[in-house]
């Protein structure tokens, strides 16, 4: 009887922008492959004159074998896109070393960008007239950077900013949410959710006193051009009694 085989191949590790999480992933899914030691360490170039048995033929061929199959996996691991910016790609050492100069960066620089992306953060705030799914959309992009360069963000942070950020007309919705929702619980996603509704709600609102105005404005306006008609009708009909008055009495 045939046996069900339970074993799950595992995923290889997909290069996100996040360097140090998919080398730590990546180092550990090439340990499990056997793979890890040819790429810290390499093929050892030979020089040409070198005379070598058959056992170390074997090794050699084994070793590189071993290199071509890691590379296949960073292939896999690393998009096209990123992979055109590596020049050589020669052996999987070459690899793995260009994607560590590239993304891991210095710890000062990484400390003194966080640190700009902190005070980003600390004064970011929504402007007027913006729509709710753009300061949301900015707001993300700081904190995934922030993320990205080590920072630890929970996500009951960044809705906390979002709240205390938004324009002063939203101040009701605000308090709203807070008496209605356990902020601690409340998701990024959830708190867009309602914003959302309130900003279509405000809008709708907003529309409908503009042409509530605009129909008042015209009303007086056509008050206006209508009694301005009647004095001059008035004027004329006094223009033409003087005139038959001032006729009647040249005759005597």
């Amino acid at each position: 009887m045939a046996t069900k085989n339970n074993f799950v191949q595992a995923a290889i590790p997909r290069f996100d922008g996040h360097y140090d999480h998919w080398s730590m992933l990546m180092e550990n899914f090439m340990w499990s492959k056997e793979y890890w030691q040819v790429i810290e360490n390499g093929i050892q170039q030979l020089a040409t004159s070198t005379t070598l048995i058959d056992s170390q033929k074997e090794e050699l061929e084994a070793r590189k074998l071993k290199d071509l199959k890691a590379k296949n996996y960073l292939f896999q691991a690393i998009d096209r896109l990123i992979l055109e910016t590596i020049l050589c790609k020669e052996t999987s050492k070459d690899i793995w070393d260009s994607m560590k100069k590239k993304y891991q960066g210095s710890t000062r620089v990484k400390r003194a960008q966080l640190q700009a992306l902190r005070k980003d953060f600390e004064t970011l705030e929504m402007k007027e007239g913006e729509f709710v799914t753009n300061y949301c959309a900015r707001t993300m992009e700081i904190t995934n950077k922030m993320r990205f360069h080590g920072e630890k963000i929970d996500d009951v942070f960044i809705v906390e900013k979002i709240l205390r950020s938004l324009t002063p007309k939203y101040n009701y919705v605000v308090c709203s949410i807070e008496e209605s929702k356990d902020i601690d619980a409340l998701s990024l996603d959830e708190l867009q959710s309602s914003l959302l509704v309130h900003e279509q709600k405000m809008n709708k609102s907003s529309t409908v006193q503009e042409q509530a105005l605009k129909a008042s404005t015209n009303n007086l306006s056509n008050n206006h051009r209508g009694r301005g008609k009647g004095r001059g009708r008035a004027r004329g009909r006094g223009d033409r009694g003087g005139r038959d008055f001032k006729a009647s009495t040249d005759q005597f």
